[in-house]
């Protein structure tokens, strides 16, 4: 029978079917799954390495575009800064000759002395105005108004000729060392403009050649409208200056003489009396020396760098950059007197530069700029530079030009979409080679449950024909199951069962009697169990009682709690069983009174033994006449720790006493803390953790034990307490704790010390409510009348 059905076809509805069907299928299952999860891994793990990667190049990329845009703009601030302090050098040498007027005369005879070229003018008929020779360092131009009939100078102007020659002697080491400069020069107080320049150029007759006219017109009202008003309110209240510096530097524009856009750079001269302006020094750079520092700007590829003003106005870019930002060519644009630059932001053709913010920092802005009709993203960074005073043709204003860096993300970010690239196909390839793995294991899995179904369920058919036997009530078959594991067990466990069902069927009478009488045994022993132990709980009860009455036998009497006239005092005991370890006393010799409160550790008999025994040593101390309240309780542990060691208690207790003679208050001893409220409502604890240790653990603590003396009048209230009062806890879990108890107390401070007992009782219990009592609750009241 065995060998037939291991060779039988497996039915869709046998075991080797739904064997293959249900093993099949969890492995199937989890090797999907675990497929799954494992591409699902290295999908996310791809996404989060590429994540990653990209934070961190991305970072690193903007990083080093902030670096570079603060570099450029320290560079260029440097540029500025340079010639801010040239300026300041001339002019302080100029007002020094101002506020000195003897020196001043002085430095102008010796020069013209030494350098007459310097003060000695020459007239033009044509041009109507007087410059001195080319063979001097300097220019000086006289135009007509400031020249008498004679066509000389007019006295003042001739004082101001001799005051400004004092720029030959500074101008040309300040060209030479300083900061790369086109020109110095100084120009007189609006009555007397008389404009002197290092180095000497044709000044009057360039500009008879550009400007006609400005020789019949003021020059600062025709070449710098608004301007000297400026300078004339700042002398008034300094507070005025847009900016908190006297450098007031000019819009771009074409200078005259060179024909080169240029900025100038002016510091105003004061009257000797600082109330009016005595003139100016100044120069002027090139917008070559800041584009170059601009237009030297190269991130990446092709990014580049910009310098505008804070309108827009584009004063520094290259070429390239120029092109990218879609803006106008390099124009003129026409003014009064000097000739200004115009190419701004705000009329490009690129969108996103026309908006681009300039009056404030907005760290890394990302643009899409039109190029070869696409969308190119673009990185830029503004960064503002230092404000200065600004002129262009008005009052003076405030001004924050802005240095701009950009850069095309894609160059910047190269570095990122290479490695993006990579993780990208490393992830392509470890997808690939899951994937053939799990179809390997698949093939392997199946090949190895079809192998394993034939040999497991061969063993199980065999075990399936013999239940069936036995369930017919045959008892003689057996199976013939060859293999070496759990089926093979399985077909060794059938025959010995078959063969023992056989045995006690034959026998099942005999064994029925063995095991009746085997149960009545049982059942005598249990009756005799049940009656010893009836017994031991009877013999225990009995004792619990005596050791509980004693225990309550001990407790001060309501006359000894009443003895001592100057005191009220009340108690309160609950254990938590029937035998507490909770111990209070009130113990009178004379006239001295000891209340004492402990709490042993645990419950039970031991603990109330132990508590028995405290009581006895100290009213036996007590009576001993032993006063001495650190001696008292050093005695007491010494007689106690004996007694512990004997009877070999595991328990020791903390132990307080308050000793009272009718005038002093003395705490000894460690115990909970003690909570006084003073008759006008002030509520006092005190903590006697310092004043002793636990009794029972040393055989001598006479080291450890300290008093304190406690201020006790009329109208105050003394609470003691065990732990039972402030831990025990509510059906929330929430313990009664030391704050309740003082609210409690103060608000029961005005009644009688039964009277406060009872009520913090009273609202302990409905605290606590059907919660049970886990340990034993003593209260005392000590209130002074």
């Amino acid at each position: 029978m065995d060998a037939r059905s291991s060779r039988r076809p497996a039915r869709l509805g046998s075991f080797r079917a739904k064997f293959i069907l249900v093993v099949g299928g969890a492995v199937l299952f989890d090797l999907l799954v675990s497929g799954g999860l494992a591409l699902w891994n290295v999908q996310r793990l791809s996404r989060d390495a590429t994540l990653e990667v990209g934070q961190g190049l991305e970072a690193a990329s903007q990083e080093y575009i902030r670096t570079y845009a603060d570099s450029t703009a320290a560079q260029v601030g440097l540029l500025l800064r340079q010639v801010h302090n040239d300026v300041d050098t001339l002019a302080g040498v100029l007002q020094a000759q101002i506020d000195d007027p003897e020196r001043n005369a002085d430095v102008g005879a010796a020069i013209a002395r030494t350098s007459p070229g310097s003060v000695s003018l020459s007239y033009d008929q044509n041009g109507r105005w007087s410059q001195n020779a080319p063979n001097s360092a300097s220019v000086v131009s006289v135009w007509g108004y400031l020249l008498g009939p004679d066509h000389k100078p007019k006295a003042e102007v001739e004082s101001d000729i001799r005051t400004s020659a004092v720029l030959d002697l500074v101008a040309p080491s300040l060209m030479q060392h300083g900061a790369s400069k086109l020109q110095m020069y100084y120009i007189g107080s609006k009555e007397r403009p008389i404009f002197r320049t290092a180095p000497y150029t044709d000044q009057a007759q360039t500009f008879d050649r550009l400007y006609p006219g400005h020789n019949d017109a003021n020059f600062w009202d025709f070449f710098f409208p608004g301007l000297y008003e400026s300078w004339q309110g700042w002398a008034k209240d300094m507070k005025t200056r847009p900016v908190a510096d006297d450098i007031t530097q000019t819009a771009p524009y074409t200078d005259a003489i060179t024909g080169k856009l240029i900025v100038s750079f002016f510091h105003p001269l004061w009257t000797a009396d600082r109330k009016d302006v005595a003139g100016t020094a100044g120069a002027d750079i090139t917008l070559d020396q800041l584009a170059q520092t601009v237009e030297n700007v190269k991130v990446a590829q092709s990014g580049f760098g910009f310098l505008a003003m804070s309108d827009g106005n584009v004063v520094a870019i290259n070429g390239t950059g120029e092109k990218t930002l879609g803006l106008r060519a390099a124009s003129d644009a026409g003014g009064t007197g000097v000739t200004g630059l115009e190419r701004s932001l705000k009329g490009s053709s690129q969108p996103a530069i026309a908006k681009l913010a300039l009056d404030r920092e907005q760290g890394i802005q990302h643009l899409l700029l039109q190029q070869d009709g696409s969308e190119v993203p673009y990185l830029a960074i503004v960064k503002k530079l230092p404000a200065t005073n600004l002129w262009s043709s008005g009052p003076v204003r405030q001004e924050a030009m802005s240095l701009g860096v950009i850069v095309p993300e894609r160059e910047i970010e190269a570095s990122l979409y290479a490695a993006q690239a990579k993780i990208s196909e490393a992830t392509n390839r470890i997808v690939l080679y899951q994937i053939l793995a799990i179809l390997m294991s698949l093939l392997i899995v199946t090949i190895a449950v079809f192998a394993a179904s034939k040999r497991i369920t061969s063993g199980i058919s065999a075990l399936a024909g013999a239940a069936k036997r036995i369930q017919a009530k045959d008892y003689s078959v057996r199976v013939a199951i060859r293999s070496k594991d759990e089926v093979g067990e399985a077909g060794e466990a059938f025959n010995r069962m078959a063969q023992e069902i056989s045995y006690h069927t034959e026998n099942l009478e005999q064994l029925v009697e063995e095991r009746t009488a085997q149960i009545e045994d049982a059942k005598e022993q249990i009756s005799m169990l049940n009656s010893q132990l009836q017994r031991e709980n009877r013999r225990l009860g009995t004792e619990l009682a005596v050791a509980e009455r004693i225990q309550l036998m001990v407790l001060p009497l309501d006359q000894e709690l009443e003895a001592f006239q100057a005191l009220e005092i009340a108690a309160y005991m609950r254990p938590a069983e029937e035998v507490g370890g909770d111990y209070y006393d009130v113990l009178k010799n004379g006239s001295r009174l000891k209340i004492g409160i402990g709490d042993v550790t645990g419950h039970g008999l031991e603990s109330g033994v132990l508590m028995l025994m405290v009581q006895s040593v100290a009213r036996a101390l007590q009576e001993a006449g032993n006063t001495d309240a650190v001696k008292f309780l050093t005695d007491l542990n010494s007689a106690l720790f004996k007694n512990i060691v004997r009877t070999k208690i595991d328990k020791h207790l903390t132990l307080a006493f308050l000793d009272y003679d009718g005038k002093e208050m003395i705490l000894s001893g460690q115990h909970e803390e003690v909570v006084i409220v003073r008759a006008n409502g002030e509520v006092e604890r005190i903590n006697t953790m310092d004043l002793g240790i636990p009794i029972g653990l040393e055989a001598d603590i006479s080291a450890f034990i300290k008093t304190r003396e406690i201020g006790f009048e009329k109208g105050d209230l003394i609470l003691l307490h065990t732990d039972g009062v402030t831990e025990a806890e509510n059906g929330a879990g929430e313990l009664f704790g030391m704050e309740r108890l003082c609210r409690e107390a103060v608000r029961l401070k005005d009644l009688s010390a039964e009277k406060v007992v009872s009520e913090i009782v009273a609202t302990l219990m409905l605290f606590i409510g059907s919660q049970k009592i886990y340990d034993d609750i003593t209260l005392l009241a000590v209130r002074h009348r």
